[in-house]
């Protein structure tokens, strides 16, 4: 049986809303010069620019739901669309926040040397920004040390 998530940390609506502009956005230039190499110009181009965005947008904000990272006794799991994992608490020998591109995200290092990218929290500008994302860090922060060096049962 799989044991109580101490916490959950899943991306913000804003956050899961502006990835899946992105890749919305990504699809629809796809989709517009797919349109403009076998159509006119004219409402068609538009359709095809504004359609892929928007359904990206809502695929985003409803993908953000099942993407995260759950702190419980056991470790840390990352949980995504497409894969997951879970670090024991005695793999993990540090968690820091670190500067990634434009992000400020989390990165756990285990003891054989590799580092994990958590899927959340993260911050950044415009639509990645958090603005809880010191408290998030902070909270991550005392329950690895608290399950690593002891004081939470479990």
């Amino acid at each position: 049986m799989e044991d109580a998530a101490a916490a959950t940390f899943r991306p913000t609506w804003q956050q899961a809303l502006g990835r899946g502009l992105y890749l919305g956005s990504l699809a629809a230039i796809g989709v517009l010069i797919v349109t403009a190499v076998l159509t006119s110009p004219g409402l068609v181009w538009v359709a095809a620019l504004a359609g892929p965005t928007a359904a990206g947008g809502l695929i985003g904000v409803f993908m953000g739901r099942f993407t995260g990272t759950q702190i419980s006794a056991r470790g840390i799991r990352t949980v995504s669309v497409f894969n997951g994992g879970i670090a024991t608490w005695n793999e993990v020998v540090d968690l820091r926040a670190e500067r990634r591109g434009g992000r400020t995200v989390v990165s756990v290092y285990l003891d054989s040397g590799a580092s994990v990218q958590l899927q959340a929290p993260y911050s950044g500008g415009l639509f990645a920004a958090d603005p809880k994302f010191e408290g998030k860090m902070f909270a991550l922060s005392h329950l690895w040390r608290s399950h690593r060096f002891g004081g939470l049962s479990g």
